[in-house]
């Protein structure tokens, strides 16, 4: 069976399996595809791991139609983590880069995202919408309302993505109450060119298909990107509020898919 005909599945993590499963599948995708690297990665099992994961939940999306373990059939992966289970690690992995002060003295409960990728045959496609509701699911279930996390832009040439970050800056930056920062040791301009001086259009079509979900969902970006050179990657933080959800935003991010 192909991913044009999947049995999709989605549930989260329960085994070791299961989570070694998510990080092999990340490691094709953060890796294998975008030359990232980083202390615990092991490239002899081909495991995209740190030290996170063991306090994270781990969603995933099976196909079942592509064989018999779980290690055959992951097509999708999200990592998880609720504030309520922040104290047991100690801190929201997003901390490394940004200051989240603004979102935990804000007295709402929130959901960290990350590590978010499908396997290549499944993008543009139906899974990512799967996945997402899958995570809606898991959003209503533990009455979340704010979800913030990092998503990135393949490469570190500042140059080659300053339309697209200057864009992000003046069209979707984040309302001051929900304005993350960089850290200031890492901080990165994202205004990098007049938003009259920008080609708009091609500025967005530069920008990765995960961001411009989260940005059509109602998300917003926080101030200042990340250069993580280990990873190769350059990162901003999404922030978005259930809470501003439009009606018609709520039911693309809440309706079908459900598993």
């Amino acid at each position: 069976m192909s991913a044009s005909h999947p049995d999709f599945l989605l549930r989260l993590a329960e085994t070791d399996e299961d989570i070694r499963a998510a990080q092999h599948l990340r490691y094709q995708a953060f890796v294998q595809e975008m030359g990232g690297d980083g202390p615990m990665v092991d490239h002899d099992d081909q495991l995209e791991r740190d030290k996170f994961d063991p306090f994270f939940d781990h969603l995933m999306l099976l196909d079942k139609a592509r064989g018999e373990t779980v290690s055959e059939q992951i097509v999708g992966v999200y990592r998880l983590l609720r504030d309520d289970q922040m104290p047991q690690v100690g801190q929201f992995y997003t901390e490394d880069e940004y200051d989240l002060s603004v979102l935990k003295e804000s007295g709402r409960k929130l959901l960290e995202l990350g590590r978010s990728c499908l396997a290549a045959d499944y993008r543009g496609g139906t899974a990512m919408y799967v996945l997402w509701n899958g995570l809606a699911d898991y959003v209503r279930a533990h009455d979340i309302d704010i979800l913030f996390g990092t998503a990135s832009f393949h490469g570190t040439d500042l140059d080659s993505l300053a339309p697209s970050l200057s864009l992000l800056h003046h069209r979707h930056l984040a309302p001051e109450e929900l304005r993350v920062r960089a850290l200031p040791q890492h901080f990165t301009d994202m205004n990098r060119i007049a938003y009259d001086d920008l080609d708009r259009r091609a500025a967005m079509l530069a920008v990765p298909a995960l961001i411009k979900g989260y940005l059509r969902l109602g998300g917003f970006v926080g101030e200042g990107a990340y250069v993580d050179k280990v990873f190769n990657t350059t990162d901003v933080c999404l922030v978005m509020d259930t809470e501003r959800l439009s009606a018609t935003q709520k039911k693309i991010y809440g309706s079908g898919g459900k598993s």
